[in-house]
């Protein structure tokens, strides 16, 4: 029997929900960790779920193996440049070296197609100073899945989205070859990949983008 721990964070996102739900269905996990600024709903006898401060981390007083990070909001959301780098560059960083506090070995992230550090678009920008910031810790396993456009329907009215949803199937015919990794992508598919991921081994720095996502 399993006796591993998993921590998510951003349970209550798009992807972050449907991670939840592989994580308590897992044989790989015993327990599943999360930490929330709100309540998820969700009952399990595999979940502990601790409503936290991101600036201020709990103890937790067992053994952390798997942290998933599923964090993330959008300008508008967070209200100011200021507040959306704090929830997806600083809460990230510091679930990361929470994490490597308590000794875990594997750190999984949601990140984003175009991250860069040196980007001149802010929110690359901030997404691959997350990435920067998070790989130089060194833990044993990095992980960073960068999709594209993700697909699924959300409480919150995104255009965009729901553009990408409607013309996804001229995405794929004209997102070919190495243009594949353009094509949107389905929340449940990044999910996977990152649940996959952390069960094959991998160690160091690892990044996936969008097609290899597509196809784990």
């Amino acid at each position: 029997m399993a006796h591993k721990t998993a921590v998510l964070v951003g349970a209550t996102g798009l992807v972050g929900k449907m991670l939840l739900s592989q994580l308590l269905e897992s044989a790989h996990y015993a327990s599943v960790i999360v930490l929330t600024r709100r309540a998820t709903g969700h009952t399990h006898e595999k979940l502990t779920e601790l409503l936290v401060d991101f600036n201020h981390l709990p103890g937790v007083s067992v053994q952390v193996h798997d942290v998933f990070c599923a964090l993330g909001t959008t300008i508008k959301a967070a209200g100011s440049q200021a507040a959306f780098r704090e929830v997806d560059c600083v809460y990230p960083l510091n679930v990361a070296q929470w994490a490597q506090r308590l000794g875990a070995q594997q750190f999984l992230m949601v990140s984003a197609m175009g991250a860069n550090a040196e980007s001149r678009v802010f929110y690359n920008r901030v997404k691959g100073e997350a990435e920067q910031l998070i790989a130089a810790l060194g833990l044993a396993t990095t992980v960073f899945a960068r999709p594209s456009l993700l697909l699924s329907e959300r409480a919150e009215h995104r255009p965009l989205e729901r553009l990408g949803v409607r013309l996804t199937p001229l995405f794929n015919a004209l997102f070919i070859g190495p243009l594949k990794k353009y094509r949107p992508i389905a929340a449940r598919q990044v999910a996977q990949a990152l649940y996959t991921k952390a069960q094959t081994g991998l160690s160091g720095l690892h990044i996936f983008e969008s097609d290899a996502l597509q196809n784990t």
